[in-house]
């Protein structure tokens, strides 16, 4: 391990450095261990342990280190592991004509960003820009990011707390209401709705295929741009490359990130329709980042997307796995699984308390298995195991999974 040579040193560190409450979350979840070295769906801690890692925020969907996004990876390194900004880049240019054709070649303009939330700031900024108008439509549950702009548009009130508002003019629909963007373009300019086809951090909850199209044909018939953010559910991690075109929506532009760099280096893209990019058409610079389109991250993306598309059968097996499993266990644990909900391999488990909930993450942790909470749904917890799982490692999470909910439901009384 380098740098800190024992665990101590490193939650000292953090405390120093960072926050007490971030070391002592690390120290409470490792059991005084920290995370040392990873491959494929294990990580390996420092005293020796290894885990399955279910969570990472869905970027392992490849697992750790996977060969050939290292290989190409390791390839840039020794070439040109920047990029001037000033001459062209190759590598970048080359992803974006990947990304574009990867996606069926309707969305063929490409901005490349770092994470999620850069995205999200570009595609609602190009949106209101396009349109000159301001007022941008968010979904209730809808997750986006940290940023000021993409928090305005992320649902829950707690990301906000302390803040006295942010830059962007945002409604949040009922996401039942199909006639819910109809209603809020009678009542003024908007420049663009935007979606999760499936929440994420809303703990897994696909919205309805209906109400999305309804939502998208009233936009365009009003001038509005439709968005679908799909950093945390897109590129397999729900079945398909992308959730708004397989299902068909027509939609302005997907965003995507997340495990889009291979889950070895860091990267988002925006691909959008050229009437949406036309600001960036006009004067390329309005919008730019010092890292946007890092030639390392830009040569991870071929190789990944190459790796997803091998392994997306056996996603498909795993997922129906997945599912079987969930729901044998909810027909065990009904006094501590109140139900679960997702799509592919994006799942939510619903807890019957929000106690019962941390109960069984600290116990899968203990146990050997990682996953993500819902920081904004405290009874939910997600489930987002790599494409690169064995069917062996699936069934030993499902064991690891039972273990905890019996736990759980042990001090819960009749």
């Amino acid at each position: 391990m380098t740098g800190p040579h024992t665990a101590g040193e490193v939650f000292d560190q953090l405390r120093r450095h960072q926050s007490p409450k971030l070391a002592l979350t690390g120290k409470f979840a490792g059991q005084g261990a920290v995370e040392s070295s990873a491959l494929g769906s294990r990580v390996t801690l420092s005293d020796g342990r290894s885990a399955l890692d279910f969570g990472s925020y869905a970027v392992a969907l490849l697992g750790h280190r996977h060969p050939r996004v290292v290989a190409a990876v390791g390839r840039q390194l020794g070439v040109m592991p920047t990029s001037t900004r000033s001459l062209a880049n190759p590598v970048a240019a080359e992803a974006a004509a990947h990304l574009a054709d990867y996606l069926g070649g309707r969305l063929p303009k490409i901005y490349f960003g770092l994470n999620g939330a850069d995205a999200v700031e570009v595609s609602v900024k190009l949106a209101r820009l396009a349109t000159g108008r301001d007022r941008v439509l968010a979904v209730t549950g809808g997750y986006h990011g940290k940023t000021l702009g993409a928090l305005a548009l992320t649902h829950s009130p707690m990301f906000r707390a302390g803040l006295r508002g942010c830059v962007v003019d945002v409604v949040h629909l009922d996401p039942d209401d199909p006639h819910a963007v109809r209603e809020q373009l009678s009542a003024g300019p908007v420049a663009a709705v935007i979606f999760e086809p499936v929440q994420g951090e809303n703990g897994a909850v696909p919205l309805r295929t209906a109400v999305l199209r309804q939502w998208c044909e009233d936009a365009h018939a009003h001038g509005a741009f439709a968005i679908a953010d799909e950093i945390q559910c897109g590129l397999r991690r729900c079945g398909e490359r992308s959730v708004a075109l397989a299902d068909r929506l027509p939609v302005d532009a997907v965003l995507v990130g997340k495990p889009l760099g291979g889950g070895v280096m860091p990267l988002s893209a925006v691909a959008c329709t050229q009437e949406l990019y036309r600001p960036l058409d006009t004067d390329p610079f309005l919008h730019s980042a010092t890292f946007g389109g890092h030639p390392l991250s830009c040569a991870a993306l071929p190789a990944a997307l190459e790796a997803v598309e091998e392994l997306a059968e056996h996603g498909r097996t795993l997922s129906g796995r997945l599912t079987d499993g969930l729901r044998a266990l909810g027909e065990r644990h009904p006094r501590v699984m109140s139900g679960f909900h997702g799509r592919g391999l994006l799942w939510g488990i619903d807890f019957t308390t929000p106690a019962a909930a941390g109960e069984v993450v600290v116990s899968l942790a203990n146990n050997g298995l990682l996953v993500s909470p819902c920081l904004g749904r405290p009874t939910t917890v997600r489930l987002l195991p790599p494409l690169v799982t064995t069917e062996a490692e699936l069934d030993e999470a499902l064991d690891i999974l039972d273990t905890a909910l019996d736990a759980a439901g042990t001090g819960i009384d009749d």
